[in-house]
């Protein structure tokens, strides 16, 4: 393998939802520091035969999944792959005692069928590790956008970040176009279907002039007001997706500006430390950490 130094990064955790209870759980770890990139590079040559995304996908667990682990399942083609080969693992007995916890419906089916036994969260305990796609993910930050296009109503922007938070260190699976600065695209925020116009006029005086908003439908086209059937999340609430036409300067500062709004329930933005990118492309993989400023070591 050939290795390389890249990039610069910062991250810091968002608010914990919940987590896991299980009978040998360990106590949250909180880290309050300045931080900065280290970042590998497996070039193409080092790839075996198939897909990058394949690749990335066989990389995260090799490289941080072990026996015994409590693992976060995320949702998408990537941990898709991901579960499948976990699945492969257990039944080789190259892995034992995992307990997978599903970020979605989705990756509860997915993982069903990979033959990982699942469990339940709550707010007692921390996962080990969890692994999940991202929309897109900020270059220098890691800062990720999750839940752009899943519009079931029974998937949870919520459950999601929460089960992600929880995990003690995060991987995203990407591909090279999905890791960049200068972002533009939607942000998918949760609010309450009752005062829901109130929350989005004054979302949409924060962003005057840089987004357009427009309420997420359970089916049909999509439109400003969601159109006659608007959709429901699992919770109870809409989703207003922030369509961005000027690029996102800072995926953080948005972050903050959604928090401080009362309506605002959730939003697809998650920063969180420690955080590991593992980026596919047609040359190889690369995989951008955020790591403690005094634990960066050269290669």
């Amino acid at each position: 393998m050939s290795l390389a130094m890249a990039a610069i990064a910062i991250a810091s955790p968002n608010p914990l939802h919940s987590s896991l209870t299980l009978s040998n759980a360990r106590g949250r770890i909180s880290f309050c520091t300045r931080r900065r990139t280290h970042s590998l590079k497996i070039s193409g040559s080092s790839l075996a035969d198939g897909s990058a995304l394949f690749q990335a996908a066989h990389y995260t667990v090799d490289t941080y999944i072990k026996s015994g682990m409590v693992i976060g399942l995320g949702s998408g083609i990537a941990s898709g792959m991901a579960m499948q080969y976990i699945g492969l693992q257990l039944g080789a007995g190259a892995l034992k005692d995992i307990v997978g916890i599903p970020t979605s419906v989705a990756s509860a089916t997915e993982a069903a069928k990979a033959g990982i036994p699942l469990g339940h969260y709550d707010d007692s305990s921390q996962i080990d590790f969890a692994f999940d796609d991202a929309d897109i993910i900020e270059e220098r930050t890691l800062v990720a956008v999750i839940g752009r296009t899943r519009s079931q109503g029974e998937e949870s922007i919520i459950q999601e970040k929460t089960i992600l938070n929880t995990a003690n260190k995060l991987v995203f699976i990407v591909i090279e176009n999905q890791y960049k600065s200068g972002m533009d695209g939607s942000i998918p925020v949760l609010v309450n279907p009752v005062n829901w116009m109130e929350t989005a006029e004054e979302i949409d005086d924060l962003f005057l002039g840089d987004a357009e908003l427009w309420r997420r439908p359970s089916v049909g086209l999509a439109g400003p007001h969601g159109g006659q059937f608007p959709l429901v999340t699992r919770e109870g609430h809409n989703v207003i997706d922030v369509i961005f036409t000027s690029p996102i300067l800072s995926l953080a500062e948005v972050s903050m500006s959604l928090d401080n709004i009362d309506g605002v329930i959730e939003h697809g933005i998650i920063s969180k430390f420690p955080c590991t990118a593992v980026i596919a492309s047609e040359n190889g993989l690369s995989v951008v950490d955020n790591v403690p400023k005094n634990a960066v070591r050269e290669p």
